[in-house]
């Protein structure tokens, strides 16, 4: 009897399910969207990833070419910016090069009594007590020792060695350096020696006691003591210090020459 109700039962729920089998193909066209709709659900995301990652790598490759090019491109540009830096440098050596000429032909005209031999500064040896430098030009081109050197503001120093094609020049600034010199204004003697303080001061001392000497006069070389020349403007006064011994007074000189600054120079042969 047991069997009898659960074999009605597996009947009834198999007339169930064909009786909703019947409903649903009687209504075939619903199904169909319904199905279709479905479908449509699926694909489309997986279509939209698909065409996402095709545009993508399309994307990359265009990307990649871009960076190509512009590696090339900034290759090109490094060669041309090497090519302008030698063009510079080379007007630059030209624009140096007419300078140190122009220097030159100034000097020569402005020392034109004077036989000169004209060279350029290529080291300097600047402490508290040794203010050198070493030109180019030596014995091989006629320098010799105790020969006058000038820059075109005025006074430099002396030769005081030389090589076959450099000379070493003891500056007017170096401490072991003593000029006669003359005022310009009163024509009194005075002596003028290098300091310590700095490189482009002088110390005059041994001044007259009548000598008159103001800040503004202009100092040059009085020719004697036989190293320099005569009428070689020196440098100019900026301060007198006077003492309660007047013939302890002594003056600062600025000199002409900027040593910091100074490459071309002139020899004096015929001194």
């Amino acid at each position: 009897m047991y069997r009898n109700k659960k074999t009605g039962i597996i009947g009834i729920i198999i007339t169930v399910i064909i009786l909703i089998l019947i409903v649903i193909f009687s209504n075939g066209e619903n199904n169909s969207n319904f199905f279709e709709n479905a479908a449509t659900n699926l694909v489309m995301p997986i279509q939209n990833g698909l065409t996402y990652l095709k545009n993508k790598i399309s994307g990359n490759s265009t990307f990649f070419t871009d960076i190509n090019n512009l590696q090339n491109e900034n290759e090109e540009l490094r060669q041309k910016n090497s090519e302008l830096e030698q063009s510079l440098r080379e007007l630059e050596n030209i624009r140096t090069e007419n300078e140190t000429l122009k220097e030159y032909l100034n000097l020569t005209e402005k020392y034109g009594e004077y036989k000169t031999i004209p060279g350029y500064v290529i080291n300097k040896d600047i402490s508290n007590y040794s203010k050198t430098i070493v030109i180019n030009i030596g014995s091989d081109d006629g320098v010799q020792e105790n020969m006058t050197v000038i820059g075109d503001e005025g006074l430099v120093g002396h030769v005081v060695s030389v090589t076959n094609n450099t000379a070493k020049v003891q500056t007017i600034v170096d401490t072991a350096s003593s000029i006669s010199c003359s005022m310009s204004t009163t024509k009194d003697s005075i002596v003028c020696k290098g300091t310590l303080n700095g490189q482009s001061e002088l110390r005059a001392m041994y001044i007259p006691t009548d000598a008159n000497i103001i800040q503004g006069d202009s100092i040059e070389t009085s020719g004697l003591g036989g190293i320099y020349p005569k009428g070689i403007h020196v440098g100019t006064v900026k301060s007198v210090t006077n003492t309660q011994n007047i013939t302890d007074r002594y003056a600062l000189v600025e000199t002409a020459v900027d040593f910091d600054k100074l490459d071309t120079v002139l020899v004096i042969t015929n001194q």
